[in-house]
């Protein structure tokens, strides 16, 4: 009797197209088993359903087996085949210009000498301009261990170019060598050399013993020059395109279905916002993109800060224009970063605003919806960046700091009080045998000899901590997840075969794999939609080709995604 009653109720919610009988199930299109690890709360089930797009079932397989209709459903049976989780995400990185350099400038080799660079690698970049008709030479890569005793100068590179202006950055991405041709078109300087800016603000242009620039160029020096290239030229809409398609294919092929590009408007254009809009609007894109809109020390912030809000207006369902990025300071290795106690030599590193201004900029941008993603390095600097979040920010706003080197110990729990985010470089937790020898030997300040970044501490207080790569600006490091996660459970880069670093700070495999997922989403504002194997999320996942919570350490840098699902549909194989 009672099924009838319900029946008849049920027949009149089918009448309202609701239903279709009172024993239909749903039917998944997608069931896949194994050992899942969801990363909400660390927990580990045995299977998922998928339908349009979203996980209906996350639990056991008998629950799951329900979902399966033959013929209709596709099943997966991943068992004892390595690790089911969800895809990755990558909080800063820079692979459009990664890949536009590939495209319209030269690479330079992080081992490439001085002799090579004049000899054959910057000759090469000028027959390729001169060949294509480019109006602007333009690379990234060369290592500034290596340069600094025999660093090139704008005469040199005049003696191979002086009709084509030449700027070639480092491999940070921190300093730049530019030929006099460029620093004219910049205003730095006249044609017979005579210096016009004797600075830019929050970098430094290198002079000669006869007071001339030298074409070195330290911190916003160098982004101002850039600015002055043909940038349109160097960084189309086709080229955007081109490299946007370039940068999906390596995130997928690596196990990132999130991403949050570090410096969008690195050519002065809003290219990037233009062509991931066309790409999602055209249903071409399978992950999911947050973009940055940089401001600098030498620019007009408000602006800047308009135009900051006005990139809004490329938001689509995939493609999400929500941050200002800014530095604060610039690297603690080469001494830029801005530190206590002092360096060495007596100096405090390079620092681009004042609190006042960042707490202004911080107010207005996060008045705007705008969440603030500062490059801070140096502990001097996190501090300075903290007051002003907390003195002009919104702790809803989730305001960012990105590669964080050195914090003091009651800086953290004032982050985590005020929901104060870290995108931390975890692949960066490990140096070679000589790297420690050279960072020892008092090149960092005292304290600093044998610490970098940290990673334990912010779970510890409670601070949300996600991945980056900063790719292509590694040092050195590998980009792909799995051996991000070896070196930060480790503290060592397998190939290098060195000493483990800075082991206090050393994470376990869950945090992680947190840090690399369901943290990534957070920091993107879509936690509730996507970062963990949860019911109602989409469906964004990596088939791994290892177990990574249970196999030996030193073997997680092996696993590989052997396939990546976006939305329940696969979007990469591993067919090697």
């Amino acid at each position: 009797m009672m099924k009838q009653t319900i029946c008849a109720v049920l027949s009149i919610i089918v009448g309202m197209g609701m239903l279709t009988d009172c024993n239909s199930k749903q039917t998944a299109d997608l069931v896949v088993y194994g050992k899942i690890f969801t990363a909400e709360g660390n927990q580990v089930v045995e299977a998922f359903a998928v339908k349009d797009g979203k996980y209906v079932y996350v639990g056991d397989k008998a629950g799951a087996e329900a979902f399966v209709e033959e013929g209709k459903t596709e099943v997966i049976d991943y068992t004892d085949k390595g690790l089911v989780m969800p895809g990755c995400g990558n909080g800063h990185a820079h692979y459009p210009l990664g890949y536009a350099i590939q495209t319209v400038g030269t690479i330079i080799s992080y081992e490439d000498s001085p002799e090579k660079f004049l000899k054959e690698i910057v000759p090469a970049a000028v027959k390729k301009a001169k060949d294509t008709g480019a109006k602007a030479i333009f690379g990234q890569g060369w290592n500034l261990m290596t340069f600094q005793n025999n660093m090139p100068t704008r005469q040199q590179l005049d003696a191979i170019c002086n009709d084509i202006p030449i700027y070639l950055a480092d491999e940070e991405g921190h300093k730049g060598l530019a030929n006099s041709l460029m620093l004219v078109k910049a205003g730095i300087m006249k044609e017979d050399g005579t210096l016009l800016k004797k600075e830019i603000r929050g970098g430094e242009i290198g002079l000669a013993a006869d007071g001339t620039p030298n074409g070195f160029l330290s911190e916003q020096a160098g982004t101002y020059t850039r600015s002055f290239l043909d940038n349109e030229s160097l960084f189309s809409i086709d080229i955007a395109k081109a490299t946007m398609m370039s940068t999906q294919e390596q995130l997928l092929s690596e196990g990132y279905t999130m991403y949050l590009d570090g410096y969008s408007t690195y050519f002065f254009n809003e290219n990037i916002f233009k062509a991931a809009q066309q790409m999602d609007q055209a249903g071409d894109m399978h992950f999911v993109l947050g973009t940055t809109y940089e401001i600098d020390s030498w620019m007009n912030v408000d602006e800047m800060l308009t135009k900051v809000s006005e990139a809004k207006k490329y938001a689509s369902t995939r493609v999400k224009p929500n941050w200002l990025k800014i530095f604060i300071d610039g690297t603690v290795e080469p001494g830029t970063g801005f530190v206590e106690p002092l360096y060495p030599d007596g100096h405090q590193g390079t620092v681009l605003w004042s609190e006042e201004e960042l707490t202004d900029i911080t107010r207005k941008a996060n008045e705007k919806g705008v969440t603030v993603h500062a490059h801070v390095m140096g502990n001097k600097g996190v501090n300075r960046i903290v007051n002003a979040y907390i003195n002009g920010g919104k702790d809803e706003m989730r305001n960012t700091l990105v590669h964080v080197h050195g914090v003091y110990p009651e800086d953290y729990k004032r982050m985590a009080d005020h929901n104060i985010y870290v995108t931390e470089g975890m692949l960066w937790h490990h140096f070679s045998n000589d790297k420690q020898e050279f960072l020892k030997a008092g090149y960092v300040p005292k304290g600093m000899e044998d610490k970098a970044y940290p990673m334990k501490s912010y779970f510890d207080n409670g601070v949300i901590m996600s991945s980056h790569t900063d790719f292509p600006a590694l040092s050195g490091s590998p980009n792909d997840p799995f051996s991000i996660m070896e070196i930060a459970v480790t503290g060592v880069y397998h190939p290098e075969q060195a000493k483990p670093w800075w082991t206090e700070e050393l994470i376990s495999r869950e945090q992680a794999l947190q840090a690399l997922t369901i943290n990534v989403a957070k920091q993107m504002f879509i936690e509730n939609e996507r970062g963990s194997v949860k019911e109602g999320k989409y469906a964004d996942f990596l088939l791994v080709t290892k177990d990574v919570l249970s196999c030996p350490e030193i073997e997680i840098h092996e696993a590989k995604p052997a396939a990546t699902y976006f939305e329940g549909k696969k979007v990469f194989e591993n067919k090697k």
